[in-house]
């Protein structure tokens, strides 16, 4: 089965918890504070593997999950940093994250790496908080949350060329003729489920991957049909051999198909119309083929809808006639024309304002209907959760921390009295005066 579209979740591990610790040991009255870090979490990372085709292995596998730290240890012993998590990806794969829509990396080479989630950081130990002003801390920090992240991974095939046109003009029949693809090939619409990807070589040395993508039709962009969902394979293509069937066996109109395919494209992208095209006249061997053939070309010239006028190169997959021209051009078209980058919303000539923002309060503040204060917030949240709520001296720290963020004179405007529960998460205590 081809997939190329899922969503998956991604969590890196947490960062190991600091110790609170002390040097004991015989002869050495005046030890001071001997807790290690943690060690950091696993973090989680996408690599291109050149031998996978689909997204076939996350249809089961949706969630992803690496390892904590491990906890810091006594005589300021470290603990150990968390294995990264590697997951496979075939090339060409572009990852989204679904709750932002922002592209955070497209994959198109062979081992390339992107960190979909970074694991957090290890929490620190009471070495790192000794000072003259207290040398023997009891104070130490939980380990830092690892990312989490709802990712789509989207496949659009690496090709070269990609053949486009109505069901049944003949794609898949010439990509089994050009190379040593074996397609499904039937008397029917829409035998094509999925792409097919054959390799072309030339006599003189040159190649190029070819793809065969499933037939659109009027309205694919609109769901008609397989509707859009293959159309992100254009994407890539520099090239494409648009396969018109000349044959008029089906009673349609060469030059009508011609203009709808392209209509298609342009609703997809219109970018997808810059690029250069060049028309295989598919069944050149069935009777009438050469009359409208003719007619094909009368019609092409007064077309405007393509920036060029695309070379029209007579074919029969059945006979092979002319087979060997149309390679020869495209792979003279190919060598004039370079990649198509996969946009990410902005383009180099974009203007980007930038203006000022003031900034946002670290929490947020509000009343539940039993009259309990709920505090909240990225940053407040983070904080809480890195606490050692087991050692009066780190809670205490937390307490200083949340007054400097103005917690607390943000409850007193909202009329919070001594012995009112505030909640963070679970957790609850009483606000003092």
């Amino acid at each position: 089965m081809f997939v190329d579209q899922v969503k998956i979740t991604v969590k890196a591990g947490k960062g190991g918890d600091g110790m609170v610790a002390f040097r004991r040991e015989k002869f050495v009255p005046n030890g001071g504070p001997a807790g290690g870090d943690g060690g950091h979490g696993g973090s989680i990372i996408l690599r291109v593997d050149e031998g996978l085709r689909t997204l076939m292995d996350f249809r089961y596998h949706r969630i992803f999950k690496s390892k904590a730290g491990q906890n810091g240890m006594i005589k300021g012993m470290y603990g150990r940093k968390a294995d990264n998590l590697y997951v496979a990806v075939p090339e060409g794969t572009t990852v989204h994250d679904l709750d932002t829509g922002e592209i955070l990396g497209d994959l198109t080479e062979n081992g390339q790496e992107l960190v979909v989630a970074a694991g957090g950081r290890g929490g620190r130990g009471n070495i790192k908080f000794a000072s003259p002003k207290n040398p023997a801390p009891e104070i130490a920090e939980n380990g830092e949350p690892g990312e989490e992240r709802n990712l789509q991974l989207e496949l659009k095939v690496l090709a070269d060329v990609g053949l486009v046109g109505f069901p049944s003009v003949g794609k898949s029949t010439l990509l089994s003729v050009l190379t040593s693809a074996k397609p499904k090939i039937a008397e029917y619409h829409f035998t094509t489920l999925v792409p097919n990807l054959g390799m072309v070589q030339l006599d003189d040395g040159r190649d190029f991957v070819m793809a065969d993508l499933p037939g659109l039709i009027e309205g694919a962009s609109n769901g008609v049909g397989l509707g859009i969902q293959f159309l992100r394979h254009v994407e890539r293509t520099r090239v494409i051999i648009h396969v018109v069937d000349m044959s008029g066996i089906e009673g349609r109109d060469p030059f009508a198909d011609f203009e709808k395919i392209n209509q298609e494209l342009a609703k997809y992208d219109p970018d997808l119309l810059k690029r250069p095209q060049i028309v295989a006249a598919s069944k050149m061997d069935l009777p009438d083929a050469q009359e409208n053939l003719e007619k094909f070309k009368e019609k092409l010239v007064e077309d405007t809808t393509l920036d060029a006028v695309p070379k029209i190169i007579p074919v029969s997959a059945i006979t092979h006639a002319n087979l060997q021209g149309l390679v020869a051009q495209t792979a003279d078209l190919l060598e004039k024309t370079p990649k198509f980058e996969i946009t990410t919303g902005q383009t180099a000539d974009d203007k980007v304002v930038y203006t000022y923002k003031p900034e946002e309060k670290p929490f947020t503040l509000k009343r539940a209907p039993d009259s309990t204060w709920i505090l909240g917030g990225e940053k407040l949240e983070r904080l809480f959760q890195m606490t050692n709520l087991e050692h009066d001296e780190s809670v205490m720290r937390f307490a200083r921390q949340m007054r400097a963020m103005g917690v607390d004179d943000e409850l007193r405007a909202r009329g919070a009295k001594s012995g009112d529960v505030v909640q963070i998460g679970k957790f609850t205590f009483e606000f003092v005066e």
